[in-house]
């Protein structure tokens, strides 16, 4: 088994674990117990292959972006999950545990998002399926994710505001891990990212590893080799990353760089760069590397994109970085903002903000001329016009 992937105890390395309430041990032993052979069934995969076909529109392009790649001297692939129903790459993972639920006989849906466009696969995925579905979002969140909002709630969704803390995606998951404890029987609890307690950062990882397998087969028609030289993803959770990085992980020929969200600067005290202002300690069920006081209390983060302002990082993650197998960079608001620009005007593609960051890397990186980057583009820009608009005064 490869040394980046889940051992038999919920690790990776030193980080991950179910470090959870008594109260929640149930729902979430249940989880561990019967997710693997569930998703391995011959009729799980078969459903969860048509539903990506036929529902969401897989496989997702790979594009050769040319004029991207002339500026930069490379070969830029993105990977176009901004192509996908829903508009992002979180629709795979929802599918996924969707399909799961309904095997674990449960009826009430409830899950946490930032950027909304969890939240939105989520109720998209419930409305499918005829479930009742319950959304906590940040009060912050709310406000300037107006569109994924409306969106929920036309697709039958309850969409309640958190209004503690900070009142964005930290505190939305504080609270949907307070309902879960509260309706344990007939409630799953579909988390976003590659967080929480085993088996949640595995379980979304393998729903989103189409992301590199897709890829490996596109590049393999496209170039004759089926590796990069470089895959790149932003990363605030991390699930877009993790699906990228998944079927490169034992490929030490392909560099990993993953891009977090430097807020108006690393150490301005308003920033989401994890790894390098973080340390390891527990948030929200698994052992990682989070920013954090002294004495232990989360530092609340800040990003220009509502995906990426989480307070740590997905404990796969945390042992890439310290690992050394991926390499964990930053770009501030204003390096995403002016690269999810560029694409828009040299591709015709307005990517979502978090996905821009991704793209802001490309400024910091020389290239020798021949190399193969995949970007992965996370999610489109519509949710974000309104950010666009006013950042560049449009």
């Amino acid at each position: 088994m490869s040394e980046y992937q889940v051992n038999e105890k919920g690790y990776y390395g030193d980080f991950g674990g179910a470090y959870i309430p008594e109260m929640l041990y149930p729902n979430v032993e249940e989880l561990r117990q019967q997710y693997i052979a569930i998703i391995q069934s011959e009729g799980f995969k078969q459903e969860f292959d048509q539903l990506l076909r036929d529902y969401v529109g897989r496989p997702s392009p790979l594009y050769l972006a040319k004029r991207l790649s002339e500026r930069y001297g490379a070969n830029i692939f993105l990977k176009r999950e901004d192509l996908n129903h829903t508009g992002a790459h979180k629709i795979n993972n929802t599918i996924g545990q969707i399909l799961l639920a309904e095997r674990l006989g449960k009826r009430r849906i409830i899950a946490e998002t930032g950027a909304g466009q969890h939240g939105v696969a989520t109720a998209t995925v419930c409305a499918l399926k005829g479930l009742q579905c319950v959304v906590y979002m940040g009060a912050v969140d709310i406000e300037r994710q107006a569109p994924n909002v409306a969106r929920m709630k036309m697709m039958g969704a309850e969409v309640i505001a958190a209004e503690s803390g900070s009142k964005t995606l930290k505190d939305a998951t504080n609270e949907a891990l307070r309902d879960w404890i509260n309706n344990p029987v007939d409630t799953h609890y579909i988390i976003g990212s590659v967080v929480g307690p085993h088996p949640y950062p595995d379980m979304v990882a393998r729903f989103q590893s189409i992301i590199s397998a897709e890829t490996r087969k596109q590049l393999q028609e496209k170039t004759g080799i089926e590796t990069p030289d470089y895959a790149l993803a932003c990363v605030g959770g991390g699930s877009n990353a993790a699906g990228m990085f998944y079927h490169f992980l034992d490929e030490p020929s392909v560099k990993l760089i993953a891009v977090e969200a430097a807020g108006k600067g690393v150490y301005s005290g308003e920033s989401a760069a994890t790894t390098l202002l973080g340390r390891e300690g527990v948030l929200h069920g698994s052992r990682s590397i989070l920013m954090q006081t002294d004495d232990g209390q989360v530092i609340e983060p800040y990003s220009i994109s509502a995906g990426l302002d989480y307070p740590g990082i997905g404990p796969q993650h945390a042992w890439l970085y310290k690992s050394g197998r991926a390499t964990y960079a930053s770009a501030t608001d204003d390096e995403a903002m002016q690269a999810g620009l560029l694409l828009t005007q040299l591709e015709g593609i307005i990517p979502a903000i978090e996905s821009a960051h991704a793209l802001a890397q490309l400024e910091k990186m020389t290239f020798k001329g021949d190399e193969n980057v995949v970007i992965c583009l996370s999610g489109r820009g519509d949710k974000d016009l309104d950010n666009y608009m006013k950042y560049f005064g449009f």
